[in-house]
């Protein structure tokens, strides 16, 4: 039996709703899709340059602080048996020789025999040699000596004796002749009373055996931890 032509119509017809409801719901979930993947890239960058930013957790090792002004302490201006004072280091020496022999060893030592430049520093000098000066005639060569020309008192820099700091003892120099026909050219000082006006120079043979002053200048250094 053949159906008529208007029954083939009206079932084309109630078909065609189906569809369209099934395209148009795929649609709709598809374009939800897109905007949930765009909303999780977005968090996700979001995130990512939240983190960039944020400041690490690390631990940072801690350094110990500067130390105070007061815990530094001066480096030593002199070596060990050596006495400071007014910029100089001096060493009063135990042996006993000659005004040439002592003059070597002071040389040996990176200095001199002393030369006195100041009334503070006879001064100092005068008042340590009472220290150590065992006996009365124990006394000490200091860096003196009219030995290029009689009467030319020179110190060991060539520098002339300055007039005005001249420590002589009573009735000194005499260059008494009696024992040393060369008679006394070279200097020593020092008096265990101690000495009126600081007056404890004598002038002596050098060939004497004698202590001996020697002197340097003070090391140059910075306040630090460690010296130099």
């Amino acid at each position: 039996m053949i159906r008529p032509q208007r029954d083939t119509e009206d079932e084309a017809a109630e078909s065609r709703p189906v569809r369209s409801n099934t395209a148009s719901k795929l649609t709709s979930e598809r374009v939800i899709l897109l905007l949930l993947s765009a909303l999780l890239a977005a968090a996700l960058i979001v995130i990512y340059r939240l983190s960039e930013t944020k400041p690490s957790s690390t631990v940072q090792p801690t350094c110990p602080p500067p130390p105070t002004v007061g815990s530094y302490e001066p480096c030593p201006k002199c070596e060990a048996g050596w006495e400071h004072h007014g910029g100089k280091c001096y060493n009063f020496t135990t042996n006993k020789s000659s005004w040439e022999e002592s003059r070597c060893f002071c040389q040996s030592q990176g200095g001199d025999l002393v030369k006195i430049d100041s009334r503070d520093e006879q001064t100092f000098l005068e008042r340590r040699l009472r220290d150590v000066m065992e006996k009365a005639e124990d006394r000490f060569w200091i860096g003196l000596t009219d030995t290029k020309e009689e009467g030319r008192w020179l110190w060991v820099d060539g520098s002339l004796l300055d007039e005005r700091l001249k420590f002589w003892s009573y009735k000194e120099p005499d260059n008494w002749k009696e024992k040393d026909p060369d008679g006394q050219d070279c200097v020593r000082m020092g008096e265990k009373v101690g000495a009126h006006d600081l007056k404890c120079w004598f002038d002596h043979s050098c060939k004497v055996p004698h202590r001996s002053i020697c002197e340097k200048p003070e090391k140059k250094g910075q306040r630090s931890y460690v010296c130099v």
